[in-house]
């Protein structure tokens, strides 16, 4: 009986200002590395040392409740992210007019596609000026017209001197987008 790790000897170091690429098949443990930084898993062996805000869509999508509104969970996730409330109400309207869902702002999430539900989660991770920002596939959803805000509102926080890292197949994103790419295959890390 072999164990089966999702994750092997991966190592990085990610600064201020940088994109930083996750790429690989399928199965390579691409969000397994994300859900490590983003704190839903703990790895069984080695350590990850994050210093500042981390924000993720991971936590964000999941975190929805679905018998709330969109501006509730707005507020929710808020809270979640350890925001002032008044602070959270002051950047409310802006989420929402980022998120363009309409009328559905105020109907319960469980009445969402899955497309509006990414537009809410990506408006509301990158409305907090985190200093990390985490994304995994977001990105492939909504029109044009949505990819190419996302894009741009990406970019904007990667020039603020964050850093982003990216789970991604797009490989336009990859050149445009990180000045870093990590390769996984099975779990280990192939090139960097």
């Amino acid at each position: 009986e072999r164990d089966f790790w999702a994750l092997k000897d991966v190592s990085f170091k990610l600064v201020h200002g940088e994109s930083l690429a996750v790429i690989g098949p399928n199965g390579a443990g691409k969000s397994t590395l994300l859900q490590i930084l983003a704190g839903i898993i703990t790895p069984s062996a080695g350590s990850v040392e994050v210093r500042g805000q981390i924000s993720s869509l991971l936590t964000l999508g999941a975190g929805f409740d679905q018998d709330l509104t969109g501006r509730q969970n707005i507020l929710l996730a808020g809270a979640f992210l350890g925001m002032d409330a008044k602070e959270m109400s002051r950047r409310l309207s802006g989420i929402i007019e980022f998120a363009d869902i309409g009328q559905f702002i105020d109907a319960p999430i469980k009445t969402y596609s899955s497309g509006m539900r990414a537009r809410l989660g990506f408006s509301i991770a990158t409305s907090v000026d985190p200093d990390v920002l985490l994304l995994d596939e977001v990105l492939a959803t909504g029109d044009q017209v949505f990819r190419a805000k996302s894009k741009a509102r990406v970019l904007e926080i990667a020039a603020a001197a964050k850093a982003v890292v990216l789970v991604t197949h797009d490989m336009t994103w990859v050149t445009e987008f990180c000045n870093r790419a990590l390769l996984l295959e099975r779990g280990q890390l192939i090139a960097e």
